[in-house]
């Protein structure tokens, strides 16, 4: 009876049918049979009439297989979340990813792209120069007060450039240093790619100083030409570890930018390092070609040769070191080829 259970249901009702016609016929003919078991065969033989007549449930009739009703396939798992931020190894992939993919861009392109960088940053320094005026009594009493509203506004523009794409210098000499030590891209594609951004910042820069001058905005605003008077009086040595510290934290903010998935993300990584910066004093070489050019324009007691020399040299260098060394350089070393052979120099020596 157990192997007849395990078998289909219509097989096992005939079998038991089979088996209940038996004992019927060994009960007349005298052989006492369990009334348990006369009572199951007799259930089993009238549900095979049953379903005989009226089928087995699946529309058919008992000549019909038993069918089972179809199970539905389980719903797909959804896929995890995208990290918000990309861990750092990951990050700087798309940092190298993203100098190599400048280094291959023809010189017409970097050029051009320079000079929308150089007005981006340049409508950061219009809107911080027009806040700080509106400022100046505020300024007289607190100059930090001046310098953090300053700070405040400025970061629009590099979170244009990040997001509307520009070749911006001073990022770029993180960006493409990265690449081609990484052998994504050649060192000559590195001299070119700094060149052809440098000069678009400039040409970006003085064509904004000509468009804000034409407004008339700014024409009784001191704030450029104080600034203009007061970055061209710095000593070489100060000027070029301002400019350092400075292109250090922009470049962690363009860093950071990469490696965020969003645009709150990127706004929040491009904001924080750039206000730091204005507020703290530090030099940005694109940034003054803008605020010392519109400071000379308005009549600053400054010529443009101290300028180029006593600021724009000095500035320029400390901003490509920083760049070179301080983020490139570090991060090569930490998550780069140079890295990864150093890791695995122990781990060779320890086999041996």
């Amino acid at each position: 009876m157990q192997q007849l259970s395990s078998s289909s249901p219509m097989s096992t009702l005939n079998a038991r049918q089979a088996v209940a016609r038996v004992l019927r016929v060994q009960q007349r003919a005298g052989v006492v049979i369990p009334s348990r078991l006369l009572i199951a065969c007799n259930v089993a033989s009238g549900v095979a009439h049953v379903t005989s007549h009226n089928g087995n449930g699946n529309g058919n009739g008992a000549g019909a297989p038993a069918t089972l009703a179809p199970v539905a396939a389980p719903a797909p798992a959804a896929a995890p979340p995208a990290p918000g931020v990309l861990p750092p190894p990951a990050a700087f992939n798309a940092i190298v990813a993203a100098g190599a993919a400048k280094a291959a861009m023809p010189a017409w392109k970097t050029f051009l792209m320079g000079v929308m960088a150089g007005c981006y940053i340049s409508f950061g320094g219009f809107m911080a120069v027009t806040v700080a005026t509106m400022c100046a009594g505020l300024g007289a009493t607190n100059p930090i007060l001046t310098r953090l509203v300053m700070g405040a506004l400025f970061p629009f523009g590099l979170l244009i450039t990040l997001v509307c794409g520009a070749e911006l210098y001073t990022g770029n000499t993180a960006l493409v240093t990265a690449a081609v030590a990484e052998g994504k891209a050649q060192p000559k594609d590195l001299v070119k790619n700094w060149f052809w951004s440098y000069a678009g910042n400039a040409v970006g820069s003085l064509v904004m100083v000509g468009l804000v001058a034409a407004t008339g905005l700014l024409a009784a605003s001191p704030v450029a030409a104080n600034m203009a008077v007061a970055k061209s009086a710095l000593p070489f040595g100060q000027a070029l570890v301002r400019g350092l510290l400075c292109n250090w934290l922009v470049c962690a903010a363009v860093w950071m930018a990469a490696a965020a998935t969003s645009l709150p993300g990127k706004m929040l990584a491009s904001y924080l390092p750039v206000m730091a910066f204005i507020t703290l004093g530090l030099e940005h070489s694109v940034a003054n070609m803008f605020f010392c050019s519109l400071g000379i324009v308005q009549g600053a007691p400054v010529t443009w040769g101290a300028f180029l020399t006593g600021n724009l040299l000095p500035v320029t260098l400390g901003n490509t070191l920083a760049g070179v060394l301080c983020m490139a350089a570090a991060y090569c070393a930490c998550y780069g080829g140079a890295g990864k052979q150093a890791a695995a120099a122990p781990a060779a020596a320890a086999t041996k």
